[in-house]
């Protein structure tokens, strides 16, 4: 079949962040091929839009007219479109070369609240490009403009999207992330609406959400993805990337387009490294820092998120007198226990993806000190009730009530435990490796 080819039509982001640069982004990132029109040149940042620029309509037809030509064109998405030349010139060429899969972005307003496009041109997207739009994806701004009514709720969100679909849009998805509570976002296809569910992330770094979402809408349908699949798969992707966004900048920072794709193709790597490092200390006598109730060693993927996103080891590291020994390789989510301290360090510095138990004594902790490793600890006895109640959470408050008071992360994290808690040490590091070499130097200066 060959890559799907995407063509964005769109205003150019400055910042990187939305707009041509963000779809040419994920389309690359979600394996398509992107090919670009620019509407407008804008000058902008994460603290907004500085100028903009709207670049002739017999230029813009003149880019399409060289990709289409040429390369061809599986689907296409539009985004800011700056003047009702513009449109009614996009429109046209839509229909010349018989483009059925169209993503319309109805972008009005930038992240910062300046006008993206003009009164007079709100109205030509309403008569020229929403009836050819394949699926049209407004927020809740956006959708009131286009239906004429208020939205508050999500019952709103769907009579705002059947008078959106009766202006021509044949699939109508209506943004739900201004409203409060889990971000949802309603698909209409004319007979039935679907609600496509996500956590709202905190963050204030949501710029150029809209043009990636539709982006990867429209990406999934030149895949032959249907309407709902392709929301769907491009919902979650916009969650993951907004996840992880990233804090560049005064102002609103951009998604992080690669931590999804990032995150996965790292899979084999996190398990290899971890397995060479597991081999290391098996290959040592060190069963003198394997506790009681054993160890475990765990490294996590980049920007992991649950526990089966950290590799450990099933069955654990077990010691015969001197020797350790595993049972089976390292695999992802082998351990709820040490994946839980590492997504907790995490939180504070996304570097620190790799931590093992080792057995506590108070020689140890002096091994460590001497060695000039960073020591601190928390204490079980400070642990609230709510916690304590609560199924594998003490290890995750315990490590977070140390991290939270530091602007490090520490080397080691000892407890002294508790009633029916055996004391441990736990040592953290960025790569198996690093924690391995701790552990072997403990090990060593424990002899």
């Amino acid at each position: 079949m060959g890559v799907k080819r995407i063509l964005t039509i769109a205003g150019s982001d400055s910042g990187g962040g939305a707009g041509i640069q963000a779809d040419l982004k994920t389309i690359t990132v979600l394996g398509g091929f992107g090919m670009s029109v620019i509407t407008a040149l804008t000058a902008q940042n994460t603290l907004g839009v500085q100028g903009i620029y709207e670049v002739p309509e017999n230029f813009v037809k003149k880019q399409f007219d060289s990709v289409a030509t040429d390369i061809g064109i599986d689907a296409a998405k539009t985004g800011m479109l700056a003047n009702s030349r513009i449109i009614k010139k996009i429109a046209e060429k839509i229909r010349e070369y018989k483009i059925d899969i169209l993503v319309v972005d109805p972008v009005m307003v930038a992240k910062g609240g300046a006008p993206l496009i003009e009164n007079e041109a709100k109205q030509s997207l309403m008569e020229e490009l929403l009836p050819l739009a394949f699926v049209i994806t407004p927020n809740i701004p956006e959708a009131e403009v286009l239906s004429k009514i208020k939205i508050s709720s999500v019952d709103d969100m769907k009579k705002s999207a059947k008078i959106i679909h009766g202006l021509g849009a044949k699939n109508v998805v209506v943004k739900g992330g201004h409203l409060s509570g889990d971000a949802i976002d309603i698909l209409y296809d004319g007979k039935k609406f679907h609600e496509f569910i996500s956590e709202r992330i905190d963050t204030k770094d949501t710029h150029g959400t809209g043009c990636t979402y539709s982006a990867a809408i429209a990406t999934m349908l030149a895949n032959k993805k249907s309407v709902f699949e392709a929301v769907k798969a491009a919902k979650e992707y916009i969650t993951e990337a907004l996840r992880f966004s990233l804090n560049i900048g005064g102002g609103h920072g951009p998604t992080n387009h690669f931590a999804p794709i990032l995150r996965e193709s790292q899979r084999y790597t996190c398990i290899t490294d971890l397995k060479k490092a597991v081999e290391k200390i098996k290959a040592e006598k060190c069963g003198n820092i394997i506790p009681e109730v054993q160890s475990n060693f765990g490294y996590a993927l980049p920007y992991a998120w649950t526990e089966d996103d950290v590799a450990a080891i099933p069955g654990r590291i077990v010691k015969i007198g001197e020797d350790v020994y595993t049972i089976r390789d390292p695999a992802f989510g082998a351990s709820r226990h040490i994946a839980g301290m590492i997504l907790t360090a995490m939180k504070y510095n996304s570097d620190f993806r790799c931590a093992m138990n080792i057995r506590f004594s108070e020689d140890i902790i002096s091994i460590c000190r001497n060695l000039g490793y960073v020591i601190d600890h928390f204490d079980r006895a400070d642990e609230p009730e709510d916690i304590k109640a609560k199924e594998g959470s003490s290890l995750k408050w315990g490590t977070d009530s140390v991290f939270s008071r530091r602007d490090t992360i520490p080397d080691i994290i000892f407890d002294r435990g508790d009633m029916g808690k055996e004391p441990m040490i736990r040592v953290f590091g960025k790569h198996p490796d690093e924690v391995a070499e701790k552990v072997l130097t403990i090990s060593k200066n424990l002899k």
